[in-house]
């Protein structure tokens, strides 16, 4: 299966790219070569920019304060594992913990370097990191694999709370809803929602099946219209039946 997420607000909207953005800097950072680390280091200045808004370690620490009150009124359930249960509280604390330890805003270390500053400058312009633009780079991508895995753990690791706190949410979040089957006509769905609570929606379809959803909602209507890619991968409009399966997530 192949699944679309599409966020009902900005909040859900930012944890995702985050989440999009952790993923790939580790996925580049276990690489050995210098062009795969350059990708990392890119992709942590990326994670500066979307991280950067002042209220969103306050966000993760207050859901993950909501998410260990709704826990609590399961202690002594006889139905649930108190095992299990005692994990997820302590995952949760120690992600809040350390959220909280999180001090000053979000990457001011990494504002404060000025040599990486100079690096992230230089790599918006198209090519602006060659090497007679920035030398003393040209020279660090020539160390050796540790020498720069170690740097860019090192620049990531502070931010790696932020990593964990989203992960909870976002877990959470995914495992809040229940997918239904449901079935497109002509390539189209509507669905009116009322003022729904639900803050991203799930669209689940078949891997061997050529469809894409785009999708549009708010609280009050979801509207998906398929498409299938022709030869050069282009979205055209479709008409046939699609079947998929659509799962509304709340936390």
């Amino acid at each position: 299966m192949i699944t679309y997420e599409y966020p009902f607000n900005e909040r859900i909207r930012t944890l995702l790219r985050l989440e999009d953005l952790f993923d790939k800097a580790a996925y580049f950072l276990q690489a050995e070569g210098s062009h795969e680390h350059h990708v990392a280091l890119v992709t942590l200045f990326e994670i500066l920019e979307v991280a950067g808004r002042a209220d969103l370690k306050m966000d993760l620490i207050q859901e993950l304060e909501r998410q260990r009150q709704t826990l609590l009124v399961f202690r002594n359930n006889p139905d649930i594992s108190e095992e299990a249960l005692s994990g997820a509280l302590y995952e949760i604390e120690q992600a809040a913990a350390a959220l909280l330890g999180m001090t000053g805003k979000i990457g001011q270390y990494l504002r404060e370097n000025d040599w990486l500053m100079g690096i992230k400058s230089r790599a918006a312009i198209p090519g602006g990191v060659c090497e007679f633009d920035l030398p003393s780079y040209h020279y660090w991508l020539h160390q050796s694999t540790d020498t720069r895995r170690a740097s860019v753990s090192t620049w990531l690791k502070p931010l790696l709370p932020l990593r964990d706190g989203l992960a909870i949410v976002l877990r959470l979040l995914r495992s809040s809803g229940r997918p239904e089957h449901q079935t497109a006509k002509n390539g189209a769905f509507q669905m009116m929602l009322g003022g729904s609570s639900s803050q991203m929606v799930r669209v689940a379809i078949r891997l061997g099946d050529p469809f894409i959803p785009e999708i549009s909602a708010n609280k009050y209507a979801l509207n998906i219209r398929f498409a299938s890619p022709d030869g050069d991968l282009r979205p055209r409009p479709c008409d046939k039946e699609v079947a998929f399966d659509m799962t509304f997530c709340n936390l």
